[in-house]
């Protein structure tokens, strides 16, 4: 789905404060039929998108289970087209604007507190894994598919990329000690000792062309190597892709270990 696109009649956009800069930021929102508390999926978008990336495939599956589902911004797209690159591509402001929308929905729908997760790809899952260091107590599971880990490391893999890794950060790598402070801060990697309490699976494509696997692979050695007792990873036969279906799967047995007072991690 796009921004030129009307809406579905239970999709609704709405508007929420920034409680660290007071920046209004733009949210998508669904409700499942009134009843009860529901789970809440959080979707994130992917690198080069906005809020309307993940409708199409989140929005059916939310329908179907009777859960519900926000989108959030969290500044834009990580591209030099972005005026608030500097904003985007995992900063502090974008860290929050995700909280914000979560504190937002819980506020003002039916979203069951324990049973929240989040779901995200490429850019999507780089963003998982900052908020799984970052919130971990927040989200009952993580599903991150095909993340970035390193930026750093991205920026020299994919000249594709390179421009608006920098455009986030400030520059290239090495430019400055303040902009590699930004490299590090905005990468997943430099947080593994904060992202071993969350309840995490982490997918990769061995063949991806785009997000080399490897980035998964080094963050499974350092998660591995602190003993993380909640990780649950996959190197797959494919791509850079997503695989839906399988990630809501696994929130349901969440749901269902949680009817039964049952733990379920992978």
């Amino acid at each position: 789905m796009t921004a030129t696109e009307p809406l579905p009649a239970d999709l609704h956009q709405v508007t929420i404060r920034s409680t660290l800069d007071g920046s209004a930021e733009p949210c998508l929102v669904h409700w499942p039929p009134a009843g009860g508390l529901a789970p809440l999926v959080v979707g994130l978008h992917t690198w080069s998108c906005d809020r309307f990336n993940q409708v199409d495939e989140m929005l059916p599956r939310c329908r179907d289970r009777g859960w519900g589902l926000i989108l959030p911004e969290f500044r834009g797209p990580n591209r030099t087209t972005n005026p608030r690159a500097r904003q985007a591509g995992g900063s502090r402001l974008a860290r929050q604007d995700v909280l914000d929308a979560l504190d937002w929905a819980l506020g003002h729908g039916r979203a069951d507190a324990g049973q929240v997760f989040l779901l995200g790809g490429s850019g999507g899952g780089h963003m998982a894994l900052l908020m799984a260091a970052h919130a971990p107590q927040r989200f009952a599971a993580i599903s991150a598919w095909v993340p970035i880990t390193d930026l750093a490391a991205w920026h020299g893999e994919n000249p594709n990329y390179a421009e608006h890794v920098a455009a986030c950060c400030g520059g290239p790598p090495g430019l400055s000690p303040e902009v590699d402070t930004e490299y590090r801060e905005r990468s997943p990697l430099s947080h593994l000792e904060a992202m071993r309490r969350a309840n995490l699976a982490v997918h990769h494509g061995r063949y991806d062309r785009s997000v080399p696997y490897t980035h998964t692979w080094r963050l499974v050695q350092g998660l591995e190597a602190i003993g993380a007792a909640r990780f649950y990873f996959e190197i797959f036969d494919g791509g850079h892709e997503m695989h839906y279906d399988r990630a809501f799967a696994w929130f349901e047995a969440q749901v269902a270990a949680r009817a039964a007072a049952q733990p379920v991690t992978g």
